[in-house]
């Protein structure tokens, strides 16, 4: 399941020994899942909490890496992360943690090496920001949050 135009390099924490790296679980898989380097977390409901995955991770430069929920986690438990989609900056170096929120209405626990979000890597741009005097006007002009319509 190769073939990127790109690599991203990963080291692992000494609590993270032996976890996969992230890895997509199809070949057409956008998203790399990645995996809870804790021994047990319980997110109660409407709990928010960082999760340790033991990963560190260096980009290219005009790469960003997205954290997104996975959706078996949210369909069946209710679980998300409140960010998302989280961004990792490419000049970022820390351990990758996860910001993780118990919607449901039970509390949840996570075990070690369960799969816990998805890293989906995209080039962005840089663009120079310029103060203007004035915009340049649309036929949509300052309509806005469902102001062309709802079908």
């Amino acid at each position: 399941m190769s073939g990127g135009s790109f690599e991203v390099r990963f080291t692992r924490l000494a609590t993270n020994p032996d976890l996969p790296l992230p890895e997509r679980a199809t070949p057409h898989a956008a998203g790399y899942d990645v995996r809870c380097a804790e021994e047990s977390v319980t997110l109660r409901p409407g709990e928010i909490r960082l999760v340790a995955t033991g990963l560190q991770m260096e980009l290219p430069e005009g790469i960003e890496c997205q954290v997104r929920p996975r959706s078996g986690l949210a369909l069946k438990h209710g679980i998300t992360l409140p960010n998302s989609p989280g961004t990792i900056d490419p000049d970022y170096r820390g351990e990758l943690r996860i910001i993780m929120q118990n919607l449901g209405p039970e509390a949840v626990t996570l075990g070690r090496g369960e799969r816990i979000a998805q890293l989906v890597f995209a080039r962005f741009e840089a663009p120079d920001i310029v103060l203007a005097e004035r915009l340049s006007e649309t036929r949509r002009g300052e309509g806005g949050f469902g102001s062309t319509g709802v079908s």
